[in-house]
């Protein structure tokens, strides 16, 4: 492979880019800390058919994203989120399955110290298979172990590792030492930059459930809100018109004034009994048993008339 210049490489990065803008309409921000060359390669095909991964040095991004500003105005909002080690997925597809792809590539990694830890690290109670002569090292971090069967036991689960702390030179000596990987990395979503606008990334988290309740929320509060000072709203109208109406068959029950929707409220009111609901009618098998009760009281009545004049002896 013949290695090119360094300007005409810009040159095609400058071009790539502007062709990305041009033939995908949203960008993912996304942090790249502590992933490796090979993981980006599987992320890359991960990805294919569904976005592009374009990854460079924060100071050539941004003059790149200034000679296109002029036919693509909306990037200027990207600047501000160009810092760090970010890179940009471009896609024109649906964002969550793409999240879904970028997300789901992560590599276990052991802790590393002076790593800034993503999650809090727990050591479970346990044998840990080690000799007696590691004692000393757990008692500098406080851990408290017994010796069983000449190895060394944890007692208790341990809150090793806070999320947010950075990872002590013991700590990620103790984890090695266990054989634990802690940490899982991969890329990170930060930013979407969509029709000429960024937002956070937790936006895609919220699914069309959530997102259809929380609206119904906010029409009822403006409908409350506008029905209470009296100000009309295109939320508040329903409620107005039925209050409205509901006023109007008031005032023509307790007047004379006819109008069709108060037909019926004044037609209940002269006979309520006409809407009420008839009462069930009694269960049918009662009507069978009470039959068979009468037919044994006349037997009963005929035998004893029968018997009637007539003694045991006679």
């Amino acid at each position: 492979m013949v290695k090119i210049d360094r300007r005409t490489w810009k040159g095609q990065y400058f071009k790539r880019l502007e062709e990305y803008f041009t033939e995908f309409n949203k960008v993912l921000i996304v942090s790249v800390d502590n992933v490796g060359s090979k993981q980006m390669q599987q992320i890359r095909i991960s990805l294919r058919g569904q976005g592009e991964v374009l990854m460079g040095k924060n100071t050539l991004i941004r003059k790149c994203l200034r000679s296109i500003q002029e036919k693509f105005p909306a990037v200027e909002k990207l600047m501000p989120y160009v810092k760090g080690n970010v890179g940009f997925v471009f896609t024109k597809g649906d964002l969550r399955e793409v999240k879904k792809l970028i997300t789901s590539n992560k590599v276990k990694a052991p802790a590393k110290a002076g790593a800034i830890a993503p999650v809090d690290v727990w050591v479970p109670a346990g044998n840990t298979g080690m000799g007696p002569e590691k004692t000393s090292f757990f008692q500098a971090l406080a851990i408290p172990t017994k010796i069983a069967r000449g190895t060394i036991e944890i007692l208790n689960d341990v809150h090793l590792i806070k999320k947010g702390d950075k990872v002590g030179a013991s700590e990620a000596t103790l984890l090695n030492m266990l054989n634990v990987s802690p940490f899982s990395y991969g890329l990170v979503l930060l930013n979407v930059f969509e029709d000429g606008a960024v937002y956070e990334a937790s936006v895609l988290e919220i699914d069309l459930d959530e997102l259809r309740t929380r609206f119904l929320t906010g029409v009822r509060h403006i409908a409350a809100v506008s029905l209470q000072i009296g100000y009309p709203t295109l939320a508040s109208a329903p409620h107005s018109l039925v209050n409205g109406l509901k006023k109007l068959i008031a005032v023509a029950v307790a007047t004379d004034i006819d109008f069709a929707a108060a037909d019926r409220a004044k037609a209940y009111l002269k006979n309520p009994s006409a809407f009420a609901v008839a009462a069930p009618a009694a269960a049918p098998a009662a009507a069978p048993a009470a039959g068979k009760k009468e037919e044994k009281k006349e037997e009963k009545k005929e035998e004893s008339e029968g018997d009637m004049g007539f003694g045991l002896f006679d």
